[in-house]
């Protein structure tokens, strides 16, 4: 069984360079911070660099893609990686006030058939059988998905996503939001599953754009933000669920965390309940908080894992996020991941902004946690 373990170029997935190399070592390249690609998606007027997987036709050779806001115009359509820019009328065409944009024969962009996101029944390393029966879903380890979606800069009217969005809460997280708020020093720990660990983030296999995981994001954008120290130590390791997290509770105190991003769930829902779910995350708080007692928590709602696997229980990701909420209080604030990815699959497909095809989020999705979860944080 498989378990989770552009503002116009050149501000989407810009290259950084150290500025400092030991003599006849190579430079190393790393992801150059940019604001405006950890604005929040739903916020403003212009969306950077959201990814889209563009579905062939078979017949007609045109392929199709989606993004979430209809487009008022085309600011920049890239690869992923960044470095190949594509032409507007040559490579791809829109429609003003249309979400939709079409590949016409002979583009550069990438495109794949339906039946290319599938592979025969047993002939993965998981096993991955569709919902409809036919085959498997096509599972990539690393950045298969990446170099087969775009990524797409846009301006749209203002105030459209109709999903529930967070909302900075003072009464939340006090004392961590007035340690940032005065430039003391904030430790977090963050303990999850694969994808706090990284799955599919391009840092991970060092490949361009060298985007980190979302706990370096958040990191990142709070020590932009507030300009002051901020350190994560991440504890997340793949295929783990809440079970595992309740034997870590030794890691994360020796750590001596102020704040805490607890995000477990994708492999829960292999079978954890959600009671279960609630009093075992619940557990974690109680025991972290013993020897922590001023210790805050964001507790992290899981994206969506992909609805045409046959395993996943889809419907046990809301019964999570309701369990979590339950436990908010001043002190512990919820970051909602589930609400967000289930406007996404109202308007999009899974391939989209899957990072694996099945239960990881891309660089895109990435951004998403961080925007989610520094909003939490972040006075207005």
């Amino acid at each position: 069984m498989f378990v989770a373990r552009i503002l116009p170029f050149p501000l989407f997935c810009l290259l950084a360079f150290t500025a400092f190399a030991v003599a006849d070592e190579p430079v190393k390249p790393t992801w150059r911070y940019v604001p405006e690609l950890m604005r929040p998606f739903w916020q403003g007027e212009v969306i950077e660099g959201e990814s889209v997987l563009f579905i062939k036709d078979e017949k007609t050779g045109e392929a199709r893609a989606a993004v979430l806001f209809p487009i008022q115009e085309v600011l920049s359509v890239k690869n992923s990686v960044g470095d190949v820019a594509y032409e507007n009328g040559k490579d791809f065409v829109w429609k003003a006030d249309s979400r939709e944009i079409v590949i016409p024969v002979g583009s550069r962009i990438p495109t794949k058939t339906l039946q290319e996101l599938r592979r025969p029944a047993k002939s993965q390393k998981y096993e991955l059988t569709h919902r409809d029966g036919n085959g498997e879903i096509f599972f990539g380890g690393r950045l298969e998905y990446a170099e087969m979606q775009t990524c797409i800069t846009y301006r749209h009217a203002a105030d459209l996503w109709k999903a529930p969005v967070p909302k900075f809460d003072p009464k939340m997280l006090p004392q961590s939001v007035a340690k940032l708020v005065n430039k003391q020093p904030l430790s977090i720990v963050t303990l999850g599953d694969s994808i706090s660990a990284g799955a599919n983030a391009s840092a991970l296999y060092g490949a361009a754009p060298y985007q980190p995981a979302y706990p370096e994001l958040v990191r990142r954008q709070l020590a932009e933000r507030f300009q002051g120290p901020v350190e994560m130590k991440n504890l997340a390791v793949g295929g783990t669920d809440t079970g595992w997290g309740l034997t870590q509770i030794d890691k994360v105190v020796e750590a001596q965390p102020q704040l805490v991003i607890l995000a477990f769930g994708m492999n829960d829902s292999a079978g954890r309940s959600a009671k279960s779910y609630q009093e075992t995350t619940k557990a974690m708080i109680a025991k972290i908080r013993e020897k922590l007692p001023e210790c805050e928590f964001i507790l992290v709602a899981s994206m969506l894992g992909n609805r045409d696997w046959i395993r996943l229980k889809h419907e046990a990701f809301p019964q999570y996020r309701d369990a979590l909420n339950e436990l908010v209080e001043p002190g512990i604030a919820l970051a909602d991941l589930t609400s967000i990815w289930s406007g996404f699959l109202e308007l999009k497909q899974d391939w989209d902004q899957t990072g694996n095809g099945v239960n990881h989020p891309n660089d895109f999705g990435h951004r998403v946690y961080a925007q989610v979860i520094t909003t939490l944080l972040e006075p207005k």
